[in-house]
């Protein structure tokens, strides 16, 4: 019988609980590393984490550096920030405290600086060359401080090609984190918007891993190693998506509407890990879509992320679609007319 396919899945370790990031220092002493660079969330480096990574680094005798040059959305020229910053000094490892930004861009510091070449050079096509690394890099321990973006499992760097004025993204196996540390700790800080704005992104990666072209229809390789990223749906992909959509489900409202809840907070950062294990190797093609269309029209349409008030109103349909309660003002009169005669309200 011929083989219609083939699809692998490389997975982060992943280690989850309360307090969970204390044990970063236990983590890179046991792998060897005797100097690393935290790259830091800037509203974080005084804070939980940060504060809680330098404190277990210091007690098991790792040196660090500190790079919290982070901006929001990275784009070419903070990465290449960062690549300096890495460069400096023979580090062994990373370790990343942040949210997507700041995995992403440790993800691209961490290649340039083991791998150096022409910016281009890894970045994936159309924008750039898409060559894999010619080796593997440094361990990079990630501990995500947001509830959706999932780059804490995930192979890929997306940022703004300002150049280009388009998102683009670096993308190899070899990017993944070795470790991912979940502690629902890092959420109580985080505003309602940004709970609800990165939980939406959870379900849009689960869906996006769920309806993406199977792998068997895709075409193979010749050789493994060449294997992208992203393989196209799959059965192992489609367990963490479908799971991911559950914990949303159930605990997403509960998440955005109490920053003491850190049950629903940390399902929440088990599901943004879980679509990205999905996604990881399934694509996420709506996600692709801002890769080849101009920032500044996406702008104009509304696209990257809307503000809190839209956030807020797509919370509400949520709430009202789980309960099975459409607001009879958003239908038509027809519908409307026939829920009421249903005994709806």
């Amino acid at each position: 019988m011929p083989v219609k396919g083939i699809v692998e899945l490389a997975a982060s370790t992943v280690r989850f609980g309360e307090g969970a990031v204390r044990d970063v220092g236990m983590d890179a002493a046991a792998r060897g590393l005797r100097r690393v660079l935290i790259f830091a969330d800037p509203n974080l480096t005084e804070r939980y984490p940060v504060q809680a990574v330098r404190e277990s680094l210091e007690r098991e005798g790792v040196a660090y550096d500190v790079f919290d040059r982070i901006v929001c959305e990275p784009t070419d020229a903070s990465f290449q920030e960062a690549i300096a910053a890495a460069r400096a000094r023979p580090y062994d490892g990373f370790v990343a405290a942040g949210g997507g930004s700041t995995i992403d861009t440790a993800k691209a510091a961490n290649l340039y600086a083991i791998h150096p070449a022409e910016f281009r050079r890894y970045v994936a096509q159309p924008h750039g060359e898409g060559a894999p690394p010619p080796g593997p890099l440094r361990p990079l321990i990630a501990i995500p401080t947001t509830t959706g973006t999932g780059s804490e499992t995930t192979s890929v760097a997306v940022f703004d090609f300002s150049e280009l004025g388009t998102k683009a993204v670096i993308g190899h196996r070899y990017l993944k984190p070795v470790l991912a540390l979940l502690d629902p700790l890092v959420t109580g800080s985080l505003p309602e918007p940004v709970i609800a704005s990165t939980g939406l992104d959870v379900v849009s990666h689960a869906i996006e891993s769920l309806t993406a072209v199977p792998f068997p229809e895709r075409e193979l390789p010749d050789r493994p190693e060449d294997r992208p990223a992203y393989q196209g749906s799959n059965p192992v992909a489609d367990v963490w998506a479908l799971e991911a959509l559950r914990l949303c489900r159930k605990y997403l409202l509960r998440a955005a509407a109490d920053a003491e809840d850190l049950e629903a907070r940390g399902k929440m950062l088990l599901a943004a890990s879980f679509a990205g294990l999905g996604f990881g190797s399934a694509p996420a093609p709506c996600h692709v879509l801002p890769g080849f269309q101009p920032r500044q029209e996406l702008a104009r349409a509304g696209l990257p992320g809307g503000p809190p008030s839209t956030t807020a109103r797509l919370l509400r349909r949520l709430e009202h679609a789980r309960r099975g309660a459409v607001p009879v003002a958003r239908m038509s009169p027809e519908a409307a007319g026939r829920r009421r005669s249903a005994g709806h309200r």
